[in-house]
């Protein structure tokens, strides 16, 4: 797979600025071939997945042809969905964010049509719709045609499927003949071919077909996780599987630098690897990653080419990639060389979907996976540490320290098991990592039920913040059940909780660093006086 930069593209430098401020860099295989077609002025038939940037292929090159200057309808997209029709008007806004002057406006069904025909009256370049609602303007004549150069039918298959083609064909005959007309679609019956022969003329095909890839080797779990919270679960999964050196995907360049730097700021050996970087800077970089002085590798798909190293043990997809074949070369990355590697993916929302085409792209399963809690990232730990033992015990002479511990026995009031605790407790690190002893707090007189201790939480309802979230972060970051949690007593400014007194050092402890529908919080025995 060839890579085409967006700066090779001969692009509007207002474009090519948004996308960089987006943090994209590499064209994907429809981007690269369907720009430079698009941009001539021919008709096209581009034939791709869903999920492979489609929307980029024709806005980049609509908004190279439409006048800013002229307040009148320029070019018309249709979308067989609302969600649909907002996410293009959307990625359309992003990408012309430098240019001033362009207006896109998203019109379908459900929205008061009043409102539209105000938005159309203020004049519009760029219209992105439905066919049904499209239809209605057309029809009370609040669409005029007259300017209109393009029109984009975008998932095609998808429209005809939803029983729009009458529609569709009403549209085209209301526009003038000379125009250019670009049509997307994931596949191509008869109803599209029969289209394109009627209403395009000497329409150029691209065609990007996917070669089958299979992963072996490779265990792939996702994670249902807020953006927010991505990085405490990547965190709490690096300390559960502990890898020897890993890899986290992100999609722009931005995302590299902030996550490499709270890596680092948390005590990781992280560092980030993008295409903004000087040669001198990602040679250092990669050399760090080779020889282990780096153990978390953060980069861009672009900046990835070339790695070659055979003991990557897991591949984070912190975003998941623009294209599914990016999802294969970017976990093909671990399980090399016979050994197996693990490949974890965070999602949210309708990403479940993208993770399905993924899923039917690459042949595989990837198994959804409860997040680990604090609890499971110290039994991690301690299982790491009980290995560690196992091949001392095996392997090494422990004659000098039995005779030690036997006098310690001998000569004082423990038994073996309470110093094996204390040297596991302090391998552990716990007295250093948590700085404070339970018997330093001070759950006396916190005014909760018997067994239950009280705690106090600087935010309340004025943060929009409600007993969910309240209870989501108790249990999620303590890793203590929730159905455990007692009363939860909300008001403007700060909130009492109550959970039971055995989990009270281990919940203030955990909610130290937490944050709340993005608010860094302060958790402290209430005081009942």
């Amino acid at each position: 797979m060839s890579t085409v930069l967006f700066e090779d593209l001969d692009l509007n430098p207002q474009i090519l600025r948004a996308i960089k401020e987006m943090g994209f860099e590499e064209a994907t295989p429809i981007q690269a071939q369907s720009i430079p077609a698009v941009m001539s002025g021919r008709d096209v038939i581009g034939q791709a997945q869903t999920g492979t940037g489609k929307t980029a292929s024709f806005g980049i090159p609509l908004l190279h042809k439409v006048d800013p200057k002229l307040k009148k309808t320029q070019a018309l997209i249709l979308c067989p969905t609302r969600e649909l029709a907002i996410q293009v008007s959307n990625e359309l806004h992003n990408l012309a964010k430098y240019m001033h002057g362009i207006k896109i406006l998203p019109i379908y069904g459900g929205q008061e049509i009043g409102k539209q025909i105000r938005s159309l009256k203020g004049g519009v370049q760029i219209i992105v719709g439905t066919p049904g609602r499209v239809m209605d303007h057309l029809r009370r004549k609040t669409i005029r045609c007259d300017f209109i150069h393009t029109i984009i039918l975008d998932e095609a298959d998808e429209m005809l499927n939803m029983g729009f083609r009458e529609d569709i064909e009403e549209v085209l005959k209301y526009l003038p003949e000379d125009r250019q007309t670009v049509l997307f679609s994931a596949t191509m019956p008869k109803e599209i071919m029969e289209i394109t022969k009627q209403y395009q003329k000497d329409a150029l095909t691209i065609k990007v077909v996917k070669k089958e890839l299979t992963v072996k080797n490779i265990e792939q779990y996702y994670y249902d996780v807020r953006r927010k919270d991505k990085l405490d679960i990547l965190t709490r999964l690096l300390d559960v599987y502990d890898p020897k050196l890993s890899l986290v995907f992100c999609n722009t360049k931005h995302m590299v630098d902030e996550l490499a730097n709270e890596l680092q700021n948390r005590g990781y050996f992280a560092e980030g690897l993008h295409g903004d970087m000087k040669q001198q800077q990602r040679d250092r970089v990669m050399r760090n990653f080779r020889n282990g002085k780096t153990e978390i590798l953060v980069a861009t798909d672009v900046a990835a080419r070339g790695i070659d190293v055979d003991d990557v043990e897991a591949v984070f997809n912190y975003d998941l990639p623009q294209d599914d074949e990016y999802y294969v070369h970017r976990i093909g990355r671990t399980g090399r060389a016979g050994r197996t590697g693990r490949a974890f993916s965070f999602v949210k929302g309708k990403e479940v979907y993208k993770l399905k085409e993924i899923m039917r792209y690459c042949k595989t399963k990837i198994y959804a996976q409860p997040i680990p809690s604090m609890r499971d990232v110290e039994e991690a730990k301690c299982e790491k540490i009980m290995d560690q033992l196992d091949q001392i015990i095996e392997n090494e002479d422990l004659t000098k320290m039995v005779n030690m511990i036997e006098s310690q026995i001998n000569n004082g009031d423990y038994t073996a098991m309470d110093l094996a605790a204390a040297f596991l407790y302090q391998a552990l690190g716990k007295a250093e990592r948590e700085g404070v002893k339970q018997d330093n707090f001070d759950f006396s007189d916190t005014g909760a039920e018997d067994g239950m201790v009280r705690l106090f939480i600087n935010i309340g309802k004025k943060q929009r913040v409600r007993p969910g979230d309240i209870l989501g972060a108790v249990a999620g970051e303590s890793g203590m059940p929730g159905d455990l949690v007692g009363a939860i007593d909300m008001f403007d400014s700060y909130t009492f909780v109550e959970v039971p007194r055995e989990y009270g050092a281990a919940v203030l402890k955990a909610m130290k660093n937490a944050k709340i529908k993005g608010k860094s919080i302060n958790v402290e025995p209430a005081n009942a006086k």
